[in-house]
């Protein structure tokens, strides 16, 4: 992997081509190459020759933001230079707008050469240095606008001189032309497609596991000692294999076949990180080297597990988003915001499965999974801005809101991410109670895929039929025979808490408060900058705003005492109700607060299971192993 493809094969996987605003013949595609041409100063050199640009002058233009990444990033912006030849000559090159360009009218193939800049450690966009070379197609392959859907091949180059002579490339984009370590000719049948498939090279650490038949590699990027490969692909195979029979189970027409022909994990290991990006046949994941498998350590550590959940997450993405999409993504437009009040589903949902399949994989166990979805419990009751904001409104506003969170995040907004995930545990409770076990969330998910997300799998469409929200809601009624409305109006559209421990009750799990006593607390959130404390959050309606102090403000003193990394310390000399005097800087001008200490009203719910009664026992286990009343 990545499979090679012949030209006569790509005629064939390529059946039609669309055209416009031209006529052009089939055979037309679009050419890019790419290369490190100055690691030192993180630059990419880009040539895209267009065989046939349009007549009154070609429009191109670089995407404003990458999909599963809900801001407007403006990538164009890492654009240093770019220039334009016909002929042998250079052409104008007029600029539109912040991310598009149009050249002058040209008789022949138009050339363009520009550079990228390519400086964003993150797997969002792309990164260069003497180490290794990463880049996502939105930051680096100008869109030819109007000829999306002819083919386009990308040639990777080798960069020049001996330090570069041990690189490779991990991708899985197809193949057209290979050469020694991968550096050669790619081909995409559209440029959907073409972005859709991120490129690491370097001298990563390779390996490879079959999950039901399916070839999967996992590229290691970064100096990782005594990393134990072998496990993490035997781990990573288990996950794998469970949710490619999860949506194609035994008995059905595609059973446990995979929506790819081939899948990629490429990993950036780092000293402290934590993130990953979908594609259709891959994820680009950032970790810290602290969370990867040890040899000879046998235990799953909790970074190891936080690392095999990351990997499970994106891994669901394979079918729910990428495949299975909101409507306002069929297609996207990536130069604008796509708005949809359905990611509490997209990657909600995916934030319920992804944990729950370590279980279903034999990963963990059932106390270690419950203990996680007790964090994610204790986390979605932290703050206050849950009563204010649906997940339906937190989906809708991702772009303004949740991916450009603020101080005052924890008392405004709600996680469409962690919500969502609760959302989905309680409706999977819901059906499995209100259906005797007979339906369950599993189903609706199934179900979603043969409607939704089949068709392209089996090449039908290439960006599948996008779902609304009005007919998500049709669906789960129709597949639960059930009538959700009202589920869905209290939780996923207003705002109330969910009743997990009514829910949880018939499978013998308690939700317990673990909190002992009262302690005081400032109900303030703080950080250590240097040798300061920092206030980073102020709770709404705790001690700290009651009293006036607010994020940003380095403590100073309690009481006269010194404050810095012993807060809490501090704070277990006095009892909730006592008046202490704060003195805190608030940029550079010294200010008193008299604050009174409230109880530290922070969440400390536990789910634990019971081992009586045996009925209990066997729902819980109906619901956990994903089976029926047993």
């Amino acid at each position: 992997m990545p499979k090679s493809i012949s030209k006569k094969a790509l005629a064939k996987r390529i059946p039609s081509t669309r055209i416009a605003p031209m006529s052009m013949p089939k055979e037309e595609s679009h050419h890019y190459s790419i290369i490190a041409a100055d690691p030192a100063a993180h630059l990419f050199a880009v040539t895209l020759v267009i065989d046939a640009p349009a007549a009154v002058g070609q429009i191109v233009a670089l995407p404003a933001w990458i999909p599963g990444s809900y801001m407007i990033r403006e990538f164009a912006r890492n654009i240093v230079q770019i220039r334009a030849v016909c002929n042998g000559h250079a052409i104008a090159l007029k600029k539109l707008d912040k991310h598009s360009w149009q050249a002058a009218p040209c008789d022949g193939p138009l050339t363009l050469h520009y550079q990228v800049y390519a400086w964003d450690l993150s797997v969002r966009a792309a990164h260069l240095d003497q180490t290794h070379a990463f880049f996502n197609g939105t930051s680096v392959f100008l869109r030819v606008v109007g000829q999306e859907n002819v083919p386009h091949v990308v040639d990777i180059q080798r960069p020049q001189g001996e330090a570069y002579d041990a690189w490779r490339i991990a991708t899985a984009l197809p193949t057209l032309k290979a050469k020694r370590a991968g550096f050669g000719t790619y081909v995409a049948s559209n440029y959907d497609e073409l972005i859709d498939h991120p490129v690491e090279i370097g001298t990563f650490q390779l390996a490879s596991f079959k999950a039901h038949g399916v070839p999967h590699e996992v590229a290691i990027t970064g100096n990782v000692p005594n990393l134990d490969l072998p496990r993490l692909c035997e781990d990573l195979k288990k996950i794998c294999e469970t949710q490619i029979a999860f949506f194609e189970p035994a008995g059905s027409k595609f059973a446990k076949q995979a929506p790819m022909q081939g899948y990629l994990f490429m990993t950036l290991a780092v000293g402290d990180g934590y993130g990953g990006l979908e594609h259709r046949a891959s994820t680009a994941l950032i970790c810290a080297r602290a969370d990867l498998p040890v040899k000879g350590q046998k235990e799953i550590t909790d970074g190891y597990r936080k690392f095999l959940g990351l990997c499970s997450h994106e891994y669901f993405h394979t079918w729910n988003v990428k495949r299975i999409k909101p409507a306002n993504f069929a297609p996207y437009d990536l130069q604008v915001e796509n708005y949809t009040p359905l990611l509490w589903l997209f990657e909600g949902f995916t934030s319920y499965y992804d944990d729950l399949m370590l279980f279903r994989s034999g990963l963990i166990s059932q106390d270690d999974y419950l203990a996680l979805v007790t964090q994610v419990v204790n986390g979605v009751l932290l703050g206050s801005g849950r009563r204010k904001q649906s997940v339906a409104e937190s989906s809708f506003d991702a772009w303004t809101k949740y991916y450009r969170q603020d101080e005052n995040a924890p008392n405004s907004i709600i996680s469409y991410y962690t919500k969502g995930s609760l959302i989905a545990l309680a409706l999977d409770l819901t059906i499995r109670s209100e259906t005797k076990n007979k339906k369950s969330l599993d189903d609706v998910m199934r179900a979603l895929w043969r409607e939704y997300g089949r068709d392209f799998y089996a090449g039908t469409a290439v960006s599948g039929r996008g779902i609304s929200e009005a007919a998500v809601e049709a669906l789960f009624d129709s597949v639960t025979g059930l009538k959700l409305k009202r589920f869905f109006d209290r939780y996923v559209r207003g705002t109330e808490d969910l009743p997990l421990a009514r829910l949880l009750t018939p499978l013998g799990v308690t939700l317990a408060d673990q909190r002992k006593e009262a302690k005081p607390s400032l109900g303030a959130r703080t950080s250590m900058a240097g040798g300061d404390c920092k206030v980073t959050n102020v709770y709404e309606g705790g001690a700290a705003h009651r009293a006036g102090l607010s994020a940003g403000d380095v403590l100073a003193a309690l009481d006269g005492i010194r404050v810095t990394n012993n807060l809490d310390v501090i704070l277990k000399r006095y009892r909730v109700g006592d008046s202490v005097t704060i003195h805190a800087f608030r940029r550079d001008e010294l200010l008193t607060f008299s604050v009174k200490l409230l109880a530290d009203t922070t969440p400390q719910l536990k789910l634990e299971a019971e081992a009586k009664p045996a009925a209990a026992v066997s729902q819980r286990t109906a619901w956990l192993d994903g089976r029926g009343n047993r």
